[in-house]
């Protein structure tokens, strides 16, 4: 099957994925790969749907939750004026409630299950047969496209990712209580790094970038490098 050059940015929600990924995707003409948004699309559904609930206590139908998988026909468009990803859910524009940390805990709920998972794989390596692309995740290089062309793993403490939330959530005039924010990173790490389905670790052959101390450019230059000297050229 034909595939195209893939690039995969791995690592934790807030150390910098979604900003080097949209770059790197516009700089070249690749399509953009946001599977943290696959999940996170399929947890508000899930939820929707009565199939979760918010304080995760409760047994999951894993193979209904598989079903509402399946159903789902989901796309990335690049939005050049926002600045953002359009999310098009079964021809509907999802808005940003995707992106608030109580989706994102739906969606770590959702991604222990290997049946979710494996609905979502062959969506996202059929991405990779259209054009080129970025692939932002926690383990797009290691089980999605583990022949990837080029592979890094962005990560950055907790602390310092709970710090940039605050921020993001003051610059849009919501209330940023830290410890909270910093608590579910933290508890959401430990359930992405200890499930048993794809945990969330850097491939063998990534470069591993540790952005607690750096700027978003800076990172970005750090991967633009490290995908010309694996054979990507801007």
């Amino acid at each position: 099957m034909l595939r195209y050059p893939v690039i995969c940015i791995d690592g934790p929600s807030g150390a910098g994925k979604g900003t080097a990924a949209w770059r790197l995707a516009q700089a070249l003409g690749y399509r953009l790969l946001d599977s943290g948004a696959l999940y996170r699309i399929v947890g508000l559904k899930a939820f929707t749907a009565g199939l979760i609930t918010a304080d995760a206590q409760h047994p999951i139908d894993e193979v209904a939750l598989s079903k509402l998988t399946q159903s789902l026909q989901i796309t990335f468009q690049l939005n050049n004026d926002s600045g953002r990803v359009d999310i098009i859910v079964n021809d509907e524009t999802i808005g940003e409630q995707v992106r608030n940390e109580t989706v994102g805990g739906y969606a770590s709920q959702v991604a222990v299950f290997p049946q979710v998972r494996q609905a979502l794989l062959k969506l996202q390596q059929d991405m990779a047969t259209r054009s080129g692309l970025v692939a932002d995740g926690r383990d797009m290089g290691t089980v999605v496209f583990p022949d990837a062309d080029a592979k890094i793993f962005l990560t950055a403490s907790a602390r310092a990712r709970a710090e940039r939330r605050v921020i993001q959530l003051i610059n849009a005039g919501q209330i940023a209580d830290f410890e909270a924010i910093l608590t579910k990173i933290k508890e959401r790490d430990d359930r992405d790094e200890n499930r048993t389905a794809a945990p969330s670790k850097p491939a063998e052959d990534a470069l591993l970038i540790d952005s607690s101390t750096l700027n978003a450019d800076v990172v970005y230059q750090k991967i633009k490098a490290h995908c010309q000297a694996k054979g990507i050229y801007f």
